[in-house]
């Protein structure tokens, strides 16, 4: 299933860091492209894009972090 949207940190509302695909990052100059989760390692990886096209992974948070995943849900 495809991830829409992460939320890291203990507390949601307040100090959770958001991540959204398609959010601009980096002074804008990236765009998140993917959020995955690998199994294999217990993590949640965030990859961007930059203006040629290029995909590379920014940001991977382990398990002992706290996430709330939103995932796309298609009808």
């Amino acid at each position: 299933m495809d991830i829409r949207k992460i939320s890291i940190g203990p507390d949601y509302k307040g100090s959770s860091m958001h991540y959204i695909v398609g959010q601009k990052v980096l002074n804008d100059t990236h765009e998140i492209h993917l959020i995955r989760f690998d199994n294999d390692k217990g993590s949640v990886q965030i990859y961007i894009v930059n203006e040629k096209n290029e995909v590379m992974m920014w940001k991977e948070f382990n398990h002992t972090m706290p996430v709330a995943i939103e995932y796309n849900i298609s009808y």
